[in-house]
């Protein structure tokens, strides 16, 4: 099988690591790969923002006017009332902001996985030559079921996050767990759309990252460290993805 950022050595069961300079040198001397990313990439953000703006519109018709009217500041006991109305909004927002978004990217990335893995099979077909595995022709079916499972993977990753957010509770072994657990979280992100396309199960995908633990952690490192920059981290993640 042909995965991102590895290959098969010709009459050998060993595994080659391709650098990231290589990957990169690759996809910009091909314009179609190119361009094909870019549209992707472009697609990722603009189904995100388009999510996020419905989300929120949803969100806040929910609350209704409960955040548009202060309470009253005339006695103390207003007063205390309205340093809590405060607190609550700040929190509402924050909370709802980042739920939202977060939300919308999971809708994105689910939408494009057809996408992705189209670019996936031209770069493999690419790298792979002669050695190139056919897969099954583009259908209806084979779209919706890349699109289930881009939407098991993101459901995945929320679950990862939790665990994560969880673990930072324990000083210093939490850090290094919850760090881990991205790691290997983003190489399962880049695993998916090759192995998706031979109809792997995510049972098999998390098998082959425990089978290949030390290429799992090479090729999820750097993703996990640009993890680590808020919200635009996961516009990067996806212009890393052809690469």
């Amino acid at each position: 099988m042909q995965t991102p950022g590895f290959e098969k050595n010709v009459g050998t069961n060993r595994t080659r690591y391709i650098p990231l300079q290589h990957s990169m040198a690759f996809l910009f001397r091909r314009k179609r790969l190119v361009g094909l990313s870019a549209l992707l990439f472009l697609a990722t953000i603009f189904l995100t923002w388009l999510g996020y703006q419905l989300a929120l519109d949803f969100i806040d018709s929910i609350s209704g006017t409960f955040f548009a009217t202060p309470p009253e500041t005339a006695t103390i006991l207003g007063w205390l009332k309205h340093k809590g109305w405060v607190v609550l909004k700040w929190l509402y927002l924050f909370i709802t902001r980042i739920v939202a978004f977060y939300l919308a990217f999971i809708i994105a990335y689910t939408l494009t996985s057809p996408g992705y893995v189209v670019l996936s099979t031209a770069a493999e077909k690419l790298q792979a030559g002669d050695r190139y595995e056919l897969d099954d022709d583009l259908s209806l079916r084979g779209i919706l079921l890349d699109m289930w499972e881009g939407l098991k993977i993101a459901g995945f990753g929320i679950i990862v996050t939790i665990v994560a957010l969880l673990a930072n509770f324990i000083p210093l072994v939490g850090q290094i767990v919850a760090f881990l657990l991205y790691t290997y979280y983003s190489a399962l992100m880049f695993l998916d759309y090759p192995a998706s396309r031979r109809r792997w199960s995510l049972g098999r995908k998390l098998g082959w990252l425990g089978k290949h633990r030390g290429h799992s952690f090479r090729l999820g490192l750097f993703p996990a460290l640009i993890s680590m920059i808020p919200i635009v981290n996961i516009f990067i993640i996806a212009l890393l993805f052809p690469i």
